[in-house]
């Protein structure tokens, strides 16, 4: 009777172990963003307080907008965290994420050398910008991975009434990479790049790069967070996903984001609630 007792408790008390090991396990979810809100380093900021107050850790899968999406789509994250607004509000179209919410903005910048062999610096006009350094062969670093900043820039290239994909020439690299790795390209190369401010302001190899061309309003970057929907993926934590959503357009995560910068710089601007910008 006593080894039957014995037995039985051990098999209690490793149920309830492994039961309370699972249970921990699926306090957590997998967030799929873009470089931007990872390398700028806004989620080594506000994941830790939003942890603090919920409990709930974060898995932060960090790629391309157009990789997120995929991720998103293939039902391996919980949420996505990214910035191509018309991208975003097709997945959720497309019945692959439950609803679209604005988070914050910043912009994007025109990043070049300080020789400016384009001429273009301190100019508020990304087109003429843009068609100066297609006419002066000028290099030009594009990330070339349908990342959201890709996205911006191929439209830049559009409302300038240059079709890259016929008009480019060896002035024009795709490299396929990220962020700091185009910065890294335009620097070594003596280029141009776009890029979003949040990581410009985070890059530390700055080398011999400045900012040419900024504060043009076609320039905003919107970002947006969408639950992945569980009607596609039923192991999606919808409840879980949803308290990340919550926190980070309340007052307490708009807080936290606005209050994120670097070298007193600010690098995103909460706008969860405020008058959208087009």
């Amino acid at each position: 009777m006593l080894n039957r007792r014995l037995v039985l408790a051990a098999v209690v008390f490793l149920t309830m172990g492994f039961g309370g090991s699972a249970l921990a396990q699926e306090k957590s979810i997998v967030i799929s963003s873009t470089t931007s809100t990872q390398d700028s380093g806004l989620f080594g900021h506000i994941l830790p307080l939003f942890k603090a107050k919920t409990g709930i850790g974060v898995k932060v899968i960090s790629q391309g907008t157009g990789q997120a999406l995929d991720t998103g789509r293939r039902g391996d994250a919980d949420v996505v965290f990214v910035h191509a607004k018309a991208q975003e509000e097709k997945f959720v179209a497309d019945g692959f994420g439950v609803k679209r919410f604005d988070v914050m903005y910043n912009d994007f910048v025109l990043i070049g050398p300080k020789s400016d062999p384009a001429g273009i610096k301190g100019s508020k006009d990304i087109v003429a910008a843009l068609k100066t350094i297609q006419i002066k062969g000028a290099p030009f670093v594009s990330r070339g991975d349908k990342s959201g900043t890709h996205s911006a820039e191929l439209n830049l290239w559009k409302i300038a009434g240059i079709d890259i994909t016929k008009d480019k020439g060896p002035w024009y690299r795709e490299i396929g990479q990220g962020m700091g790795a185009a910065l890294n390209a335009a620097s070594a190369m003596g280029g141009y790049v776009l890029s979003d401010r949040g990581t410009w302001i985070s890059f530390k190899n700055r080398g011999n790069l400045d900012i040419a061309v900024q504060v043009d309003n076609r320039l905003f970057n919107q970002y947006g967070i969408m639950l992945v929907n569980p009607a596609k993926h039923p192991h999606v934590k919808n409840g879980l996903g949803q308290a990340f959503i919550d926190w980070v357009i309340s007052a307490e995560g708009q807080k936290a984001i606005a209050d994120y910068k670097i070298n007193g710089q600010q690098l995103f601007f909460p706008n969860a609630t405020a008058p959208k910008s087009s």
